[in-house]
């Protein structure tokens, strides 16, 4: 059975991958600083590993055929990222271990390209964009001298999944318990979003098809390109009623930004909401076959249900029970 180690498997990415590689018959391994495995997880062993202690990374990870890499600090420790990365690449390389990890449209900087191809040249404008290019490179480079294999899947925001820390459940859906939605940006704006059980599936999709890869690969999964106004219909849907719609003020933001970080960092990277672009990929179908799609209507009433907001389906399906 072929074994992999998911890192970062407390947070909403590395939940929903390692679920999906333990429902389709992988020996998986949780790493994460405590060695508590998340109770969704049931299936998958826990080790304590500290991402930012190279030997015991390597520790945690010994013997696995795969890292999956789901570390991803919060957006004021991003000074942590690249020794987090050059620690993953030290634990890949001390194991045989294949790298899959995934990454953003940072990387191409503001004005973000419309339709992002996976040859669209970078062209950071921020420090996260970067350091995301840094990673990259690192990844590229330890590929290109064989000592380890990534394959990196690029997505836009994520949606679905439990846990926080998303513009889905920190702002949009942040109070539709009370009836609104708020829209992070221009109602009609295009904006690329990734359905975490979709994105997973492709992951697995990518661990089954190694044949079909090079020792390097970046490639892009389209998932949700839409506007607000349609996430807004689709809840409004799966919720049974209509939401006032507000606007998230950016203005108070960019006002307190000098004095707190946290806001400082957000306004950095507040071009991505006021941009429109989507993914594309030629290449990913003949791959991994079929793209994962769940249905908009779906997935945003599923994501609803994950972060505790009851729809009409939950609601009656508990009945029924």
């Amino acid at each position: 059975m072929t074994k992999i180690a998911i890192l970062g498997a407390n947070g909403r990415l590395g939940r929903v991958v390692a679920r999906a590689f333990i429902d389709a018959g992988y020996d998986v391994r949780t790493v994460t600083r405590s060695g508590k495995v998340p109770t969704e997880l049931k299936g998958a062993t826990a080790v304590a590993g500290d991402a930012l202690d190279r030997d015991a990374l390597i520790r945690a990870t010994q013997g696995v055929d795969i890292i999956f890499n789901g570390l991803n600090p919060i957006y004021t420790d991003w000074g942590k990222c690249l020794p987090m990365a050059e620690n993953v690449m030290a634990a890949c390389w001390a194991n045989g271990a294949l790298h899959l990890t995934p990454g953003n449209v940072y990387n191409f900087g503001s004005p973000i390209p419309a339709v992002i191809w996976e040859d669209t040249p970078f062209h950071p404008t921020t420090e996260k964009g970067r350091i995301r290019i840094a990673m990259e490179e690192l990844f590229r480079r330890e590929a290109d001298a064989g000592r380890v294999r990534t394959i990196l899947l690029r997505s836009g925001d994520f949606f679905g999944g439990t846990g926080s820390g998303s513009w889905f459940d920190l702002i949009v859906a942040a109070k539709m318990n009370r009836g609104i939605y708020t829209a992070p940006g221009p109602v009609d704006l295009v904006h690329e979003w990734a359905y975490l059980p979709d994105m997973a599936k492709a992951f697995v999709g990518l661990a089954r098809n190694l044949d079909k890869l090079g020792s390097y690969e970046a490639l892009n999964f389209p998932g949700h390109a839409v506007t607000d106004l349609e996430i807004k219909a689709a809840a409004e849907k799966a919720l049974g009623r209509t939401l006032k719609l507000t606007s998230m003020p950016w203005w108070v933001l960019r006002a307190g930004s000098p004095f707190v970080a946290m806001w400082r960092e957000i306004v950095s990277m507040s071009y991505l909401r006021f941009e429109p672009h989507r993914l594309a990929s030629p290449r990913l179908e003949g791959i991994i076959g079929p793209i994962p799609h769940t249905p908009l209507e779906t997935a945003v009433a599923d994501a609803l249900n994950d972060i505790g907001i009851a729809t009409i389906a939950a609601v009656d399906s508990q009945k029924a029970a």
